[in-house]
C-alpha cells in the first residue's frame, strides 16, 4: 500500500518491498495469510474478545493509519490507535477481569508513540515532505508545535503509567519508580522543546522512548509479582 512512497524516502527505500527483493503481490497473500490464521487461532485457541482486538488491530492500521498518513494531520495520532490494541489482547486473553489495567496499558502505548514518532518524524520531515505526507512535523517549519505535543503527550503518558496505583493495582514502590523514569523522559522532552535546532534533542527523545518502555513494563510486571498473593 506504500511501497511508491516507500522507495521515495531514505529512512525505507531499502525496505524488502520497495527496493523489489519481495513483490508486492508475495507480500499481499503472505499478509492476509498470516492475518487470516492468526484470527483463527486466536479466536478457536484463546477467545472471541481477543481475536476481535486483533481483526481491530489489523482494520484500523490497514484501512485507517496507512491511507491516511497521504490526506491527514491527525496520521499519527489515528496510527497510536492502531498501535495500542496489542495490550488489549494480552489482556482478553489472559485476564478478563481487571479491565482498567487494560485500557491503563491501551493508554500507556497510545501516548508512548506520540514522543516517539514525533522525534522520528522530525528527525526524517525532509523524507515525508519529499512524498507530501501533511503530518506536523512537515507543516511545523520551527518544530516547536511538534517539540510541544511530545512534551503534551509525555506528561499525559506519565500520569497514565501512574494511575494503576491510584486504583489500588500497583504499590507505593511501582509509583516511585514509574515517577523516577517519567521524570527522566520528561526531561528529555523538555529538552526537545527548549533548544534549536532540534535533530540532537529528537534523536535523544527517540532513544529515551525506547529506552522507557521496556523498563516501565517491567516495572509493572515486577510489581505485580511482588503483589500477588
Amino acid at each position: 500500500m506504500e511501497s511508491d512512497t516507500d522507495a521515495l524516502m531514505k529512512r525505507t527505500a531499502d525496505r524488502p518491498i520497495p527496493s523489489g527483493r519481495v513483490t508486492s503481490g508475495s507480500a499481499f497473500v503472505l499478509g492476509w495469510a498470516l492475518c487470516s490464521v492468526a484470527l483463527a487461532l486466536l479466536f478457536a485457541k484463546v477467545n472471541g474478545l481477543a481475536a476481535f482486538f486483533a481483526l481491530a488491530t489489523i482494520v484500523s492500521y490497514l484501512a485507517l493509519y496507512t491511507p491516511a498518513k497521504r490526506w491527514s494531520r491527525w496520521s499519527t495520532e489515528i496510527g497510536a490507535i492502531a498501535g495500542a490494541f496489542p495490550p488489549l489482547i494480552g489482556w482478553a486473553a489472559a485476564d478478563l477481569r481487571n479491565a482498567s489495567l487494560g485500557w491503563i496499558m491501551f493508554g500507556v502505548l497510545f501516548f508512548w508513540q506520540i514522543p516517539h514518532f514525533m522525534a522520528i518524524a522530525w528527525t526524517y520531515r525532509k523524507d515525508y515532505d519529499a512524498v507530501h505526507f501533511p503530518m506536523l512535523a512537515v507543516r511545523d517549519v520551527s518544530g516547536a508545535k511538534v517539540a510541544l505535543w511530545s512534551l503534551i503527550a509525555t506528561i499525559a503518558l506519565v500520569a497514565v503509567s501512574a494511575s494503576p496505583t491510584a486504583i489500588g493495582l500497583t504499590s507505593f514502590y511501582y509509583l516511585g519508580a514509574t515517577l523516577a523514569l517519567g521524570g527522566w523522559f520528561i526531561a528529555r522532552a523538555v529538552a526537545f522543546l527548549r533548544t534549536s535546532p532540534r535533530e540532537t534533542t529528537a534523536r535523544r527523545l527517540f532513544f529515551a522512548s525506547i529506552i522507557w518502555l521496556p523498563l516501565q513494563l517491567a516495572t509493572l510486571v515486577a510489581d505485580r509479582f511482588l503483589l500477588a498473593p
